[in-house]
C-alpha cells in the first residue's frame, strides 16, 4: 500500500487561498497513492488564532467540497488534515477523511484542545466522539496533535478495531523529542501502523517541528521527514498488523486489576 504525508510549510505572509492552491499542486503529483495525509489546520495556520472564526466553514461548505473533488480526481483515500469547522455558534478543530469516490467517510472533532501557550481551548469546543473508520484496507483511527499525549484515546480506538492510526498535527519544534517518542510509542503499544503529518516553518513566532513519520506496528520508524516542506512517501505491508499481533499478542494479555 502506497502512502504519502504532505509536510506543509506555514507562512504568515500566505493567505488561506494561496496555501490551498499550493498544496493542491502538491497533491496533483501524487496520483497512484493509496492514502495521503495533510497536517492540522494547515490552510489557516494552527497558530493564526486571529483568523479562526473568520475563516471557519461548515461541513457542507466549499472547503470540504473542494477536497472531496480532489480525492475523487486522484482516486485516493485523503485524510485532508483538519480545519476550523463552524456549526451553529460553536467552532471545532475538525479533521476530514475522504474515500476515492469523494465521499466524506469520516470526521473527527479534536477532543484534547491545546491550552499551553495556545488560544485553541478558548476559541474552540472540544469534540466528544472517538472516530474509527472502516476502509477496504483496514480500520482507521483518526486523531489530532495533542491527542498523542493521551494513550487511553488510542487504546479505545484499538478496542473499536483500529489497525492504522492517522495523526494530523501542528506540533512545535520546542517539544520535538516528545513528538518523536509519542509517534513510536502509540504505534508500538497498540500494534498499529501510525502515519503522521506535521507542519514546518515559523509562524506567529513559533517554529514548527516537522518530522512527519510512518511507524510500523513494532514501533519502528520506517520513514521520517526533516524540517523542510516535503512529501514523505513509503509502502506499508498491511499483513504485518495481524502477523505481529499473532506472534506477540500483547493486546490479548491486558489485565486491569480491580
Amino acid at each position: 500500500m502506497k502512502v504519502a504525508s504532505i509536510q506543509v510549510e506555514i507562512k504568515d505572509t500566505e493567505s488561506k487561498e494561496q496555501r490551498i492552491e499550493r498544496v493542491e499542486a502538491m497533491l496533483d503529483g501524487l496520483a497512484g497513492t493509496d492514502l495521503i495525509l495533510l497536517p492540522e489546520i494547515w490552510a489557516t495556520g494552527y497558530f493564526s488564532f486571529d483568523r479562526y472564526h473568520a475563516e471557519a466553514e461548515p461541513l457542507d461548505g466549499p472547503y470540504v467540497e473542494r477536497f472531496a473533488k480532489k480525492a475523487k480526481a486522484l482516486q485516493t483515500h485523503l485524510f485532508a488534515g483538519s480545519f476550523v469547522e463552524k456549526d451553529g455558534d460553536s467552532y471545532y478543530n475538525t479533521s476530514l477523511f475522504f474515500n476515492p469516490d469523494g465521499d466524506l467517510i469520516g470526521t473527527y472533532r479534536k477532543i484534547h484542545l491545546f491550552r499551553y501557550g495556545s488560544a485553541e481551548g478558548q476559541l474552540l469546543t472540544p469534540g466528544k466522539e472517538i472516530s474509527v473508520v472502516k476502509t477496504p484496507f483496514g480500520n482507521v483511527g483518526l486523531a489530532t496533535c495533542y491527542d498523542l499525549r493521551f494513550p487511553e484515546l488510542f487504546r479505545k480506538q484499538v478496542d473499536m478495531g483500529a489497525e492504522i492510526l492517522l495523526i494530523t498535527s501542528g506540533w512545535p519544534h520546542q517539544r520535538l523529542a516528545h513528538w518523536n517518542l509519542f509517534n513510536q510509542a502509540r504505534a508500538l503499544e497498540n500494534q498499529c501502523y501510525l502515519i503522521s503529518s506535521n507542519c514546518v516553518g515559523t509562524t506567529k513566532n513559533v517554529v514548527m517541528g516537522g518530522h512527519s513519520q510512518i511507524v510500523d506496528p513494532w514501533g519502528v520508524t520506517i520513514a521520517s521527514a526533516g524540517e523542510q516542506e516535503t512529501i514523505l512517501k513509503a509502502e506499508i505491508d498491511l499483513q504485518q498488523i495481524s502477523h505481529i499481533r499473532e506472534v506477540f499478542p500483547q493486546l490479548k494479555h491486558r489485565v486491569l486489576p480491580t
